[in-house]
């Protein structure tokens, strides 16, 4: 993610210079002030920084990618004999890794599915849930598209479901022009398509002919460079590629709605972001280090790669979860 840096750097430079500092009840924001001592013991002190080693391995969701990356970059400044490997499999292809405890933490742009929980069961692997942000899904065209500034509910569902014939822009409205529609979403392992289908498509399903991918840079260059593209992915991924995507605003009954308008909670395609930790992971002194620095960072680091910060409750209950969990 490259959007955004000036904001990002600044705001990490102060959390970094803060927790740099000898007093560590002064590293906290408003929003985890009760928690500080706690949280803040992952940096207390310079000796600590250089003794802390180990490797973390984490995967799933493109969507949360940028966040975990950014919190791994940041963390790795302060702990730089720790190596985290952040990969991107997608949810369902994070959670086919996380259950058989291949890795210790996954990124989830959706829930657990019941399958899923069963398979960690099934191998023993017990965890926490808990919600670092939230995504505000961008169906998006490329600027040259001039006519599809809004779509409603039904007309996405006409485009994407499973028996769908529309292959023209004309056959989506009788008003847009003569021109071929190039689809572009995420592959099935991804939450990004659980998560658009069960809002879109419902039971009827997605239709699997389009170009799919779980980068969601492919599906960026690929909408960017077709005059008929129309893809999907994460609010980020449209916030770093604004110079050559237009947001398609969504109607689902209310008027047209842009991402954005996630921010204020008004948003039909708005969706929690999620880490998954392994408890047989959590008391390694730094998978411990690292997601008290998540809870420290993400105030700042969501925001600025381009996601919705949560309420201040969810993120009170997040850490809550997470402090139960590791004690």
């Amino acid at each position: 993610m490259n959007s955004s840096k000036s904001k990002f750097w600044l705001t990490m430079a102060l959390i970094i210079t803060a927790c740099g500092g000898s007093d560590a009840s002064e590293t906290t924001n408003d929003t985890v002030a009760n928690e500080s001592a706690v949280v803040n013991t992952t940096v207390a002190s310079e000796t600590a920084t250089k003794s802390l080693s180990g490797e973390i391995l984490i995967d799933g969701s493109s969507t949360v990618f940028p966040i975990t990356q950014a919190v791994a970059e940041e963390f790795t400044i302060l702990y730089p004999e720790v190596n985290i490997s952040v990969g991107v499999s997608g949810t369902g292809g994070g959670f086919k890794k996380f259950c058989p405890g291949e890795i210790m933490i996954a990124d989830a742009s959706r829930a657990i599915k019941d399958s899923e929980a069963e398979l960690c069961k099934e191998n023993g692997v017990n965890y926490l849930e808990v919600q670092v942000g939230i995504d505000a899904l961008s169906v998006v065209v490329p600027t040259s598209n001039t006519w599809a500034t809004c779509l409603t509910v039904d007309e996405l569902t006409l485009i994407w479901t499973a028996d769908s014939s529309v292959t023209n822009w004309n056959q989506v409205r009788d008003s847009f022009p003569d021109a071929a529609l190039d689809l572009y979403g995420p592959g099935t392992d991804s939450g990004t398509f659980d998560f658009f289908n069960e809002e879109v498509t419902g039971e009827a399903g997605s239709r699997s002919d389009y170009t799919a991918s779980e980068d969601d840079n492919v599906l960026v260059n690929g909408v960017s460079g077709s005059e008929g593209g129309l893809g999907y992915f994460g609010l980020a991924y449209y916030e770093e590629n604004k110079d050559k995507l237009n947001a398609v605003q969504v109607d689902a009954g209310d008027g047209c709605q842009s991402p954005e308008a996630a921010f204020e909670g008004n948003y039909f395609l708005a969706r929690p972001l999620f880490i998954y930790i392994a408890e047989s992971a959590k008391d390694l002194p730094e998978v411990k280090a690292f997601v008290d620095f998540y809870f420290e960072a993400i105030d700042a680091i969501v925001p600025a790669v381009g996601y919705v910060p949560m309420l201040e409750e969810q993120k009170s209950e997040s850490l809550n979860a997470w402090l139960e969990f590791s004690k």
